[in-house]
């Protein structure tokens, strides 16, 4: 996958020198023991560091402010093992820039009756700090996560390792590029947005250059780097000839290789870590790039098609928390009505996300009526089944919106023998009826990025981070 940088999460602990050292040593242990014990889980997709114990005032603010200027610190854990004053929490909290998680659990799992007294009250206190922390934050207005649960049950090691995903992810946010190769699609509305907005609420750049440019950087592959790329295109996928001659359809294969060595150059040359292009703007360019899109984005790179850079950036944010695991871009295509079996095709005119695929990808090469350019290479196959969410941003003049629908996708039943494209099927909730009728009155897009990884949940965390207004439909 294209990589992000190695991140970690700081775990601070919370108390007061009121309990006097002895009970401090013993909060530190209890913290090292559970640190320890969730970094060897093997559950935590990032590591946990413990910082010192959170016992002034100074002491939090220094540890918040040390977050802000670290880039390798993603977010902070907090942990309540006692009562700690909220005031001193304040002036750290309110400088924190980062994701914040209120882990409400105790180091003991239950309540030791035969033995328990005040000085085991005193120090297993969590249910007291917990409403004392919870207050401060909601008092400052904090967007924080809070898990709720013994710490060494697999549901809170997923909600856990589920934030931290989701915590890197809108880090990676403030780092995402986008390179859009032409502009937007003519005519079309919601493909349209205020990039400066989205800069300033997201943090994504979005940057024009036309084909041209491009084109200079394809055109100076090598030949040998084309035939190298093309002996492992043999090893990945199955190759079906059609109609074509072996010499034809090998030569535009070849145009795919050429425009994926030259397209990934061009990103690493500018640090774009997304793309978006348009079969309206081809000068220059022998194909429409669909083999060639489809490889980069399964290497992580975020993509959209007509020019489409917010769907560009949501799918590279969404690899990103998703580690590029069944997460793509994806367009809206064909209903199926019949009773009982409602769902929609989902396909695009060639980019459908390998990440998605069930079967092993055959390369096709088709005609396509749109580009007037050679017929294009691309990457057929059956998508996944599996329960996800899709995700489809608009720009209401005012404020972005985002749209999150749950979906349970489905392998094909059917052949599609004369259909050369990648094809997805799911069905939306609560239902085919409710969902479509809802999705179109509140606005949602044609392009969409589905993920069979992510939950609904790490959306509207996100969301919530960024201060995103959401429409859920479930």
């Amino acid at each position: 996958m294209l990589k992000v940088a190695k991140k970690e999460f700081w775990f601070v602990v919370g108390s007061q020198h009121l309990y006097g050292e002895e009970a401090l040593r013993s909060v530190k242990k209890d913290a090292e023991e559970m640190v320890d014990a969730l970094n060897e889980s093997g559950k935590m997709p990032y590591p946990i560091v413990l910082k010192e114990l959170a016992v002034t005032a100074d002491t939090i603010t220094n540890i918040m402010k040390e977050v802000n200027y670290r880039d390798e610190v993603a977010g902070v854990i907090t942990w309540m093992h006692t009562f700690s004053p909220a005031k001193m929490w304040i002036r750290g909290t309110k400088l924190l820039q980062k994701p914040l998680l209120h882990l409400a659990t105790q180091f003991n799992e239950s309540i030791p009756w035969k033995t328990i007294d005040m000085d085991f009250m005193n120090l297993n206190q969590s249910a007291h700090g917990d409403r004392e922390y919870g207050f401060i934050n909601a008092r400052l207005g904090k967007q924080n996560k809070i898990v709720v649960g013994y710490w060494k049950t697999d549901r809170v090691m997923s909600e856990l390792a589920d934030w931290m995903d989701v915590a890197v992810a809108y880090e990676e946010s403030f780092n995402i590029k986008v390179a859009r190769f032409g502009d937007n699609m003519r005519n079309v509305g919601v493909t349209e947005g205020d990039k400066v907005e989205a800069q300033i609420q997201f943090g994504w750049v979005v940057d024009y250059f036309g084909i041209g440019d491009l084109v200079q950087v394809v055109d100076a592959v090598t030949d040998e780097e084309v035939e190298a790329l093309f002996s492992e295109y043999k090893q990945l996928y199955d190759f079906d000839y059609g109609d074509y001659d072996a010499t034809t359809w090998e030569a535009h294969v070849k145009v795919q290789a050429r425009q994926e060595i030259g397209i990934r150059r061009f990103l690493e040359q500018g640090g774009y870590n997304a793309f978006t292009s348009n079969f309206e703007d081809l000068y220059g360019l022998q194909q429409l790039p669909g083999l060639a899109v489809q490889r980069l984005m399964a290497e992580g790179y975020g993509f959209a098609g007509e020019g489409d850079w917010k769907t560009a950036a949501i799918d590279r944010l969404m690899k990103v928390m998703a580690h590029n695991e069944n997460t793509g871009f994806m367009e809206d295509y064909t209903y199926e009505l019949a009773a009982g079996k409602e769902a929609i095709l989902q396909s695009h005119m060639m980019e459908v996300d390998p990440t998605l695929a069930v079967n092993k990808p055959k390369i096709v090469v088709s005609p396509l009526s749109m580009g007037d350019r050679e017929d294009p290479a691309r990457l057929v196959f059956d998508g996944k089944a599996g329960n996800g969410v899709v995700v489809s941003m608009a720009d209401f003049g005012t404020h972005y919106k985002l749209l999150i629908n749950e979906v349970t996708a489905f392998e094909p039943t059917e052949p599609a023998p004369h259909l050369p494209v990648a094809r997805v099927l799911w069905e939306v909730k609560p239902g085919f009826h409710e969902g479509v009728h809802a999705w179109l009155e509140a606005g949602g897009g044609h392009h969409t990025v589905v993920s069979l990884n992510l939950t609904t949940d790490q959306i509207l965390t996100w969301a919530k981070l960024v201060g995103l207004e959401t429409t859920l439909i479930k």
